[in-house]
């Protein structure tokens, strides 16, 4: 029996579970080591305070069907609130971001579980230290995420800016990055296993480099991945700052098709009030001519990006410049979030737009978001497209866009189908 790992949020979490396993099993915490035999992690998510109740709702349900079972509490909401899950009697453990990454944490934490017969008490389950404090981001070799056709590779973690929406930063810490030489030959390593396409993902992942030697650009780390992995027939990008994209890296969008024509992009809103009440570094304005110019360079490229909605003091003229965006950007997939206030947060204590009004406006930008997704798939039609299979029935284009196979095919590869048609939401293929 291996560890089981429960997700919640990000690409990056979704890596870092792997790693969690790895370690946790490395340790002994599944049933051949020897440590408990039922053990759950639940790798939570803070970006929302809706991530952190349904994170608190999977472990409540977790310990009424497995009542046996030992549940350890990791990822940003246990590092930014330990002491609410440390204060659920369901919760054995509670581990921080950093230590998750530790093999000696996941001994330490077997240990304690062995040692705990009767129970701890919330401040003796918490092992979160100071993330501030972290300074590095050592490479985390892993063969692959279970069930996954494509890799992920963590090529960075935290974030130096203070966003005043965003608690982030306080459970990721400051910025930091693994080494370019570590990066390529992780890469290297997962082609060699037989993966056609590898994802870079961070946390900002476009501050890439700041703090290693000579401050190289993640344009630089994307050039050298695609110079010396000679094997890789695909890499993406995961969501980046626009305002941070260096001059390498548009360069390579232009020269190498082995770059993904698509790019999510942190936006967040329309407005420029309200992207400076945000402290957002970029105006409309610049994320406009953004896309204007990959556009320029990558004439296919797609677009995706994050809107919050009902942030405090929106108005609707506010609003309507979020969803006049979608059209001057040329988005095609929308991220919609109603805004959230995060305790500690500047935007938390600012005049609060009322709830149900943020998610009908909330609603109201997914609606714009299903028209300009159904406007994308019906131009892919009659096209033909190199799709890497995920389920025997499904894959992604180039674009990331979603795909119906019509027939069977075995997850991993990549194949080229003809488009002729689609439901709303995919691609169906011939």
């Amino acid at each position: 029996m291996s560890v089981e790992v429960v997700t919640f949020g990000c690409r990056l979490n979704t890596y870092e579970s792997e790693v969690i396993r790895q370690k946790a099993e490395g340790a002994g915490l599944d049933a051949a080591g020897t440590g408990p035999a039922d053990v759950v992690v639940v790798n939570t998510c803070a970006v929302t305070g809706e991530a952190v109740r349904q994170a608190r709702q999977a472990i409540r349900r977790l310990k009424r069907e497995r009542p046996d079972a030992r549940i350890l509490v990791t990822g940003c909401a246990a590092q930014t609130e330990p002491d609410t899950f440390a204060a659920m009697r369901e919760v054995d453990r509670v581990i921080g971001n950093d230590e998750k990454m530790r093999a000696d944490a996941w001994h330490a934490t077997r240990d304690a579980l062995a040692r705990d017969t009767f129970g701890l008490g919330a401040e003796e389950k918490i092992a979160v230290n100071d993330i501030m404090a972290i300074k590095e981001t050592a490479p985390h070799l892993i063969d692959g995420i279970e069930g996954r056709a494509r890799a992920v590779v963590q090529v960075q973690n935290g974030c130096d800016h203070r966003c005043t929406f965003c608690i982030i930063p306080y459970g990721r810490g400051n910025s930091r990055s693994v080494p370019m030489g570590e990066v390529v030959a992780q890469i290297r390593r997962l082609t060699d296993k037989g993966f056609r396409e590898v994802v870079l993902t961070g946390v900002d992942l476009t501050s890439y480099g700041g703090n290693l030697p000579g401050a190289p650009r993640l344009g630089t780390l994307v050039k050298q991945i695609l110079k010396h992995v000679d094997g890789l027939e695909r890499l993406r990008l995961s969501s980046i700052d626009s305002v941070e994209a260096d001059r390498d890296l548009l360069d390579a969008f232009a020269s190498d098709a082995r770059l993904m024509p698509h790019l999510h992009l942190s936006l967040q809103h329309g407005d420029d009030l309200i992207l400076k009440r945000m402290k957002r570094r970029h105006l409309r304005a610049d994320a406009i001519a953004f896309c204007d110019q990959v556009r320029r360079l990558r004439p296919d490229v797609v677009f995706g990006g994050d809107i919050i909605a009902g942030f405090p003091t929106e108005t609707e003229e506010m609003l309507g410049r979020s969803l006049d965006l979608v059209d001057e950007c040329g988005l095609t997939f929308l991220h919609v979030f109603p805004f959230s206030p995060r305790p500690g947060t500047p935007a938390a204590r600012m005049p609060q737009v009322r709830r149900e009004v943020a998610k009908e406006r909330a609603r109201r930008l997914r609606q714009k978001g299903e028209a300009a997704l159904a406007a994308h798939l019906a131009a892919q039609v009659g096209a033909r497209h190199r799709v890497l299979v995920e389920t025997r029935e499904s894959g992604r284009t180039e674009h990331f866009t979603p795909v119906r196979l019509h027939a069977p095919i075995a997850p991993g590869v990549i194949v080229e189908v003809a488009v002729v048609g689609h439901d709303g939401r995919q691609l169906i293929a011939a």
